[in-house]
């Protein structure tokens, strides 16, 4: 049984249609949630993006900032990688999910105006890569073929 957990977990497409979309998906995710929790690329760190997570309703708002850091962070480059692609981007997916309905829905949905429409990009991005696997040249396909 745990095999066959462990072969779906890492079953992929055969394409390389992934990788076009794993790369820069990856490194968006990984440069914000760098954003999150170190405060690089004009971040805010855990502790102004923890205030600003609890002052939408994301509480409590320091841990929510470091799950979403991480999330992001680790997420992002384990797409880049295509290592534990569909757990990796189930992830992603939920807290994309989350940033649309918590934070962005309310301004509408263009991203000029802090709107929803980038977060659900990155929503559909991460989607496309659970269903379809992480694709022909990655480490899952590598250790899914080697089994």
């Amino acid at each position: 049984m745990s095999n066959s957990i462990f072969n779906r977990v890492l079953a992929t497409d055969n394409g390389a249609g992934a990788l076009a979309l794993r790369i820069p998906v990856g490194i968006i995710f990984a440069a914000h949630g760098a954003q999150k929790l170190f405060g690089w690329f004009g971040g805010y760190g855990l502790d102004g993006t923890g205030q600003f997570f609890g002052s939408v309703g994301l509480n409590p708002g320091y841990l929510m900032a470091l799950l979403a850091g991480l999330v992001e962070i680790f997420g992002g480059l384990a797409l880049v990688a295509g290592v534990l692609v569909r757990p990796a981007a189930a992830a992603l997916s939920l807290a994309m999910l989350i940033a649309v309905f918590a934070v962005h829905w309310s301004k509408g949905f263009f991203a000029a105006s802090g709107g929803y429409e980038y977060a659900l990009a990155l929503f559909a991005a991460s989607l496309s890569l659970l269903f379809s696997g992480a694709g022909r040249f990655s480490v899952d396909r590598a250790i899914a073929g080697a089994r």
